[in-house]
């Protein structure tokens, strides 16, 4: 009987039963009943596991690595999967990639930082627009209960806003510019009254004060002083009008948009304590709103108060000055002080008895002001301890100035209301 080949054709294998040739090689592949490839063999059936005649991995001209079937190298293979060759070992543990990724968060830092203070001006635009969005917002929504659209809601309190400031400027620049010209016009008579002084005189012999004086006037140098002067309250002036606008129509922007704000900042999150977080997100938005209320009317108090008091009394400017005091008593803790001492020194140039009566009267309102308006107005917006107020009061001053010292006590109360709703729960479980 002829050799048994390694192709194992069905053609040449011996019928089922049958047994091998004796010159058969036993430890051939393909022998007939052969353990490892017998062709009636359990483990080699027809169309059985390896080794079998047409089998996955054993059939001639099946799978890499069968019997008599074409031998495909698994370089071939990689290279067909990935056209583009192997890739290498990563490049975690290399010194250079370290410093270079290092180098470059570091430079991500400080360029963001950078960013950060060249853009200080927005961001304490933009904080302020909203802060006073949320104060304006309570009267809105009290005229929205009134059943009135909230976009006419909003019309009415922004046109109220605009009202205040342009009866701040009447208020202020008439008066600001007749005493600039009267001052103007008085100059001679002050420089008349300087050079006939015996003092002065005196002065000028032993130092050349006045020759001094006229040397530099005519050199230029006052011109340039005066002229780079007036170019930089110029360039202040405009600035603080484009602020001014700027604030106001970032003010409407957010008052408009303040309830689709809301939501898309609670959808940020997640959805198993959104419930709790719009509780606490509301009660922080109602008490800044609140305290930018109260806050405003009580420098509303102030303002109409002392400009009654100062009609009555006589002093000149009274409306100008009653508008200054109400501005600067929105100015935590040290507003009101300076309101005062400004009104009572505008007064003691016209009279030292009426700067004098302006100074108790200042004084007896701040009382007033301290133990009975300001905790009958705050008692519902914002919580905060005395003491922390002050300590948040003077971080903002020093941080954002007067911005910071306005925006501190809401933010206080903010953190007190999570401190006592959130942190305080969560250490009394553990």
């Amino acid at each position: 009987m002829p050799e048994a080949s390694q192709t194992a054709d069905v053609s040449t294998a011996p019928a089922p039963g049958s047994h091998p040739a004796p010159d058969a090689d036993p430890l051939s592949s393909g022998t007939v009943d052969g353990p490892p490839g017998a062709a009636d063999g359990p483990p080699a059936t027809a169309d059985g596991p390896p080794g079998a005649v047409n089998g996955p991995s054993g059939a001639a001209g099946g799978h890499p690595g069968a019997v008599g079937g074409p031998r495909v190298s698994p370089e071939a293979l990689d290279e067909h999967a990935t056209p583009y060759g192997r890739p290498g070992k990563p490049l975690t543990k290399n010194p250079f990639l370290i410093g270079l990724t290092a180098g470059m968060g570091l430079l991500t830092a400080w360029a963001l930082a950078q960013a950060l203070v060249t853009s200080r001006s927005v961001i304490v635009l933009v904080v302020v627009a909203m802060f006073l969005a949320l104060g304006l917002n309570p009267a809105v929504e009290a005229l929205q209960r009134r059943r009135l659209a909230r976009r006419w809601a909003i019309s009415i309190v922004f046109g109220a806003v605009i009202l205040f400031f342009v009866l701040f400027g009447l208020a202020i620049v008439p008066p600001v510019s007749q005493e600039a010209a009267s001052f103007i016009s008085a100059v001679p008579g002050y420089t008349q009254e300087l050079l006939s002084n015996p003092t002065l005189k005196e002065l000028d012999s032993d130092y050349q004060i006045l020759t001094r004086i006229g040397d530099y006037i005519t050199s230029g140098g006052l011109a340039q002083t005066v002229a780079g002067g007036l170019v930089g309250a110029g360039a202040v002036v405009f600035n603080a009008f484009f602020s001014g606008v700027t604030l106001l129509v970032l003010t409407l922007y957010f008052l408009g948009s303040l309830p689709s704000i809301k939501d898309y900042l609670f959808r940020l999150v997640p959805s198993s304590r959104r419930e709790r977080t719009r509780g606490l997100g509301d009660e922080i938005i109602s008490g800044i709103g609140g305290y930018v209320a109260g806050n405003l009317l009580i420098s509303v108090i102030a303002g109409v108060v002392t400009w009654v008091f100062l009609a009555f009394a006589g002093v000149e400017y009274a409306l100008a000055l009653a508008l200054v005091v109400a501005v600067t008593d929105l100015i935590p803790l040290v507003g009101a002080t300076i309101g005062a001492v400004l009104v009572s020194g505008v007064a003691l140039l016209q009279s030292v008895t009426l700067g004098i009566v302006c100074a108790i009267f200042f004084l007896v309102y701040q009382q007033v002001e301290n133990y009975l308006v300001y905790p009958r107005v705050m008692k519902r917006s914002v919580d905060v301890a005395p003491a922390v107020t002050v300590i948040a009061a003077l971080f903002g001053g020093a941080l954002l100035g007067i911005v910071g010292a306005l925006l501190a006590i809401p933010v206080a109360a903010a953190i007190a209301l999570i401190i006592r709703e959130v942190v305080i729960p969560r250490q009394a479980r553990l």
